[in-house]
C-alpha cells in the first residue's frame, strides 16, 4: 500500500470512528438535552488531509451533530504533543484563521474542535445543516482571488501647467489662465 493509500485509509477509519463516537455521546450524554435537534444526526462532512499541518499529519472537515456544527482537525497519527483540553490553537483553513479547542474523548484521543453552530435550531433539517457545512467548506477552500489592478489614474499635469491652470478645464473659475 503506497502512502497516500495509507493516509486515506487512517482518514476514513478516523473519521468513522468520530462519528461513531459521536452518536454515542448524542444516545447517552446528550439524551434529553433541550438543546438537542432531534431532526438532526450526526455526520462527518468533506474531511480531507490539512496541508498546512506540518509534520502533525491532520484532517481538517466539518462535524455536524444535534447540538453543534464545528470545524474539526483530527490527527492522522499519535502525536508526542497534542493540544492540552480547553487550550487554543490558531490554524489556517484555506485562506482564514480560527482558534481550535484541544479536545479528548476516551477511546477515540485527542482532536481539535472550532465552533461553527450551537445550537442548531437554525435548521430546517438534516438536508440544510449538510448544506451549510458544504458551504462552509467551500468558501473556506477556494483559491485566494488574484488581487485586482488598481484603477489608472489619470496622468498628472506637469507642475508649471497645474501653476498656470493650464490643461485642466475649469480652473480659475472658468476663465482662462494667462488673459
Amino acid at each position: 500500500m503506497n502512502a497516500i493509500a495509507a493516509e486515506t485509509a487512517t482518514l476514513d477509519a478516523r473519521v468513522q470512528a468520530l462519528v461513531a463516537l459521536f452518536e454515542r455521546i448524542a444516545a447517552t450524554r446528550m439524551q434529553g438535552v433541550p438543546m438537542l435537534h432531534e431532526a438532526l444526526r450526526v455526520a462527518a462532512v468533506g474531511f480531507e488531509p490539512d496541508a498546512g499541518a506540518g509534520d502533525a499529519a491532520g484532517a481538517v472537515g466539518v462535524l455536524v451533530t444535534p447540538w453543534f456544527m464545528n470545524l474539526v482537525w483530527l490527527p492522522l497519527r499519535e502525536s508526542a504533543e497534542p493540544l492540552a483540553v480547553r487550550a487554543s490553537r490558531s490554524r489556517a483553513v484555506g485562506n482564514e484563521r480560527f482558534e481550535f479547542l484541544g479536545a479528548h474523548e476516551e477511546g477515540f484521543g485527542p482532536f481539535e474542535a472550532c465552533s461553527l453552530f450551537s445550537p442548531m435550531f437554525q435548521f430546517e433539517d438534516q438536508a440544510a445543516a449538510l448544506a451549510t457545512a458544504e458551504e462552509v467548506l467551500r468558501q473556506l477552500r477556494r483559491a485566494p482571488e488574484a488581487p485586482t489592478a488598481a484603477p489608472a489614474a489619470e496622468p498628472m499635469p506637469a507642475r508649471r501647467a497645474w501653476l498656470l491652470a493650464r490643461g485642466t478645464r475649469g480652473s480659475n473659475g472658468g476663465a482662462e489662465a494667462g488673459r
